[in-house]
């Protein structure tokens, strides 16, 4: 049973990756990651908001006997917001490639050019074995068209391709008006992966205090829905890896997302609920269905199910909307 794949061109022993998130900003949790099977894991984004945050401080340092002012620091999240801050995030990467043998994955999260560029090129000098672009952008701005949010995206991820050299990946939302051009797009601008979809945590509203906050809510299987259909439409149809993150819970989602296409699929919430060890049942599970199955291979099994293998695409296009709806009833 051979289950070794290829993801951003790093050789990797399986297509079980753990997903970005803070479980990672612990050695320990990196450590019992590569004992329970994981191939590779994505640290947590480093924000655009920390790095800007930092050079504030610093200004601020360099300038408070100079001139005063009344303006608030709190424009910025607070330092002790963060776990790891822009230098400690670095010296994490450093002791992660030190403890561990799979890649490393560092994470960007931002809106705009800003410190993109800078912090890419010290995660490479950092060790990092690639850089995923966790890319956040709202258009709160009504005035904002549809391309030009578009554009943002591949202005940053050129800006940074061209200022590193290990292999960039983009994760992100399915809200583009054309999710496949988009895509494509990417591609063709150099990205070397694509992760779909990232899950932008929504806020909400505390009645009592009347305050927005923040919700975490964690996945369940249904939202693995939204990248299967999409990795299946894209594979063989853009030239990059794909890499299915939200939803992934058990070896039935992983297999899922394999067949429709997927290089690598990506673990958290389950992680959260079940304990990093929960990998290694998996990838157990995972080998039991493929043998059962006659698989000898995960490139034998990945995207035979996808959009240009399967007998009926518009199954994946339009979902068999009316099949569905009229097959649904109470019995």
């Amino acid at each position: 049973m051979e289950l070794t794949t290829t993801y951003l061109g790093l050789p990797l022993k399986n297509p079980v990756v753990g997903s970005a998130s803070s479980l990672w900003d612990k050695l320990d949790n990196i450590r019992s990651a590569e004992e329970a099977g994981l191939s590779a894991v994505v640290l947590h984004s480093l924000f655009e908001e920390q790095i800007s945050h930092e050079r504030y401080e610093l200004q601020h340092r360099l300038t408070e006997h100079t001139e005063s002012h009344a303006e608030s620091l709190t424009y910025f999240p607070e330092a002790g917001d963060f776990v790891l801050g822009p230098e400690e995030y670095l010296e994490h990467i450093r002791k992660a490639k030190q403890a561990v043998k799979i890649p490393i994955i560092a994470s960007l999260n931002g809106h705009s050019l800003g410190g993109w560029t800078e912090y890419a090129k010290l995660m490479q000098q950092a060790g990092a074995d690639a850089l995923e672009l966790n890319i956040y952008f709202l258009a709160t701005d009504t005035a904002l068209t549809g391309q030009e949010v578009e554009k943002t995206y591949l202005d940053i991820l050129k800006a940074v391709k061209s200022c590193v050299s290990i292999p960039v990946a983009v994760k992100l939302g399915p809200w583009f008006s054309a999710m496949g051009n988009m895509a494509k797009s990417l591609a063709d601008a150099g990205a070397d992966g694509l992760v779909l979809f990232n899950r932008f945590y929504q806020p909400d509203i505390d009645l009592e205090n009347l305050e927005v906050v923040p919700n975490v809510v964690l996945s369940t299987p249904l939202s693995m829905r939204l990248p299967l259909r999409w990795i299946a439409i894209l594979r063989g149809n853009v030239k990059a890896y794909l890499a299915a993150t939200g939803g992934i819970h058990q070896a039935g989602d992983a297999l899922k997302v394999l067949l429709a296409g997927a290089d690598v699929t990506m673990l958290c919430s389950t992680l959260f609920r079940n304990g990093i060890p929960h990998a290694k049942t998996i990838l157990s599970d995972m080998k039991m269905w493929m043998e059962m199955h006659e698989y000898d291979s995960v490139r034998q099994l990945c995207g035979s199910m996808s959009h240009k293998a399967v007998d009926n695409p518009a199954a994946f296009e339009r979902a068999n909307y009316m099949k569905a709806l009229q097959g649904f009833g109470l019995k």
